[in-house]
């Protein structure tokens, strides 16, 4: 027997679309200098992202940069215009629901602008979150943990400031990983105070290095053989190029962390097929957003490569997208580095992410599940919402 169906009325679904983007730049002050090898930060300055949808739903993200522009290409300020000028007329009017292909269309219209792409796509998924009822993480595969462990970087470069630092983060039972900030002073000053840090934590707390970029390839050789004996356990991006740390990996008993050489899958792969790393940093904003992070998670996963989840110093915003991103990694072996919110000292979430037993708790609520306090966004803007129509 046939049977045929037939509706006896056509309904069409309805579409949310972009209705306006509203950008503004909040300048946030820190508890103490951030010194790297490149900058010494002495405040943060996060650039908020507002999508608004003909549904009523609004989406937030977030850029931040390390420095403004000594670490790279963007700038909480670049970031803006672009967004103001060239992302928001490109946006509004389509589906705001299609996050993929929203992305894409920006994408061809768009060329780099990798952080700024990154704040867009975290507005857009944060809206259709909320939209569905469901945490970005479902959207993203859905999460295999709903807690992360955090690492504390030290970075004040004075050796007894930051030993005490380390003490207070373990006795509040907030941090016992720790990451030093390194490659401004000369090498051997550099391993005398990675090594007088071990020797105060012992083995209370485990310590890595960043040294973004500072040593040549001779001086990283000799610097990871020194920190290997020093029982330093991993050693972040020591060089420039991807080639000179393929040169590198595996000469010394100590991880070697590929972090500023990662822009996104394609210089993932080229990382992977070299075997020029033993572990990725996955940066949301370095990759162009959570989609492009969660593809160089799978190529460094295809590759036996592990998996840290890294941070830009950024705020509140920015570091629930990651985390809900970091959740759904089958393999996260060298645990995150989301701890810029404590950085601050200033609050802009009405309720606080949730920093306990040395671990963040990944947000449970529709998209983002965090709420801004926007008369504390307010009082810390510089110079109030742009708005794009």
């Amino acid at each position: 027997m046939n049977t045929t169906f037939a509706p006896t009325a056509q309904t069409t679904a309805y579409v949310p679309v972009v209705e306006r983007v509203e950008t503004l730049i909040v300048d946030l002050p820190t508890i103490r200098p951030h010194k790297l090898s490149v900058v010494t930060m002495n405040g943060q300055t996060l650039m908020l992202v507002k999508v608004y949808c003909s549904d009523g739903v609004v989406g937030i993200g977030e850029g931040a940069t390390i420095g403004g522009l000594a670490y790279g290409g963007e700038s909480p300020e670049t970031m803006k215009v672009a967004i103001d000028s060239y992302f928001a007329p490109v946006m509004i009017g389509q589906n705001a629901a299609r996050v993929q292909a929203l992305m894409a269309r920006i994408g061809k219209m768009v060329k780099e602008n990798r952080f700024a792409k990154s704040a867009v796509e975290t507005a857009l998924l944060d809206a259709q979150g909320k939209r569905l009822g469901l945490p970005v993480s479902e959207l993203l595969g859905g999460r295999r943990r709903d807690r992360l462990a955090v690492a504390w970087t030290l970075a004040s470069g004075d050796t007894a400031k930051d030993i005490a630092e380390a003490e207070k983060m373990l006795d509040l039972r907030r941090h016992r990983i720790f990451k030093l900030k390194i490659g401004a002073k000369s090498i051997r000053e550099d391993i005398a105070h990675v090594a007088a840090i071990k020797r105060a934590l012992g083995d209370r707390g485990a310590v890595r290095v960043d040294v973004n970029m500072a040593w040549s390839e001779t001086e990283a050789a000799f610097g990871m053989a020194a920190l290997a004996d020093v029982g330093c356990e991993l050693v972040e991006q020591p060089v420039s190029s991807a080639a000179a740390l393929a040169r590198l990996v595996r000469r010394f008993p100590v991880a070697l962390m590929a972090d500023e050489s990662l822009t996104g899958p394609e210089s993932a792969f080229e990382i992977a097929r070299v075997q020029g790393a033993d572990v990725f940093a996955i940066k949301i904003e370095q990759s162009g957003g959570l989609f492009n992070a969660q593809r160089v998670a799978t190529i460094a996963d295809a590759a036996g490569i592990g998996l840290y989840g890294g941070t830009m110093l950024e705020g509140a915003v920015s570091t629930a997208a990651s985390a809900h991103l970091f959740a759904t990694f089958a393999n996260l072996q060298w645990g995150t580095e989301l701890f810029g919110p404590l950085l601050l000292t200033e609050e802009i979430l009405k309720t606080p992410l949730d920093y306990s037993d040395f671990e963040l708790t990944v947000p449970t609520g529709p998209g983002l599940g965090i709420e801004l306090d926007e008369e504390r966004v307010a009082f810390f803007a510089r110079d109030g919402l742009k708005k794009t129509r």
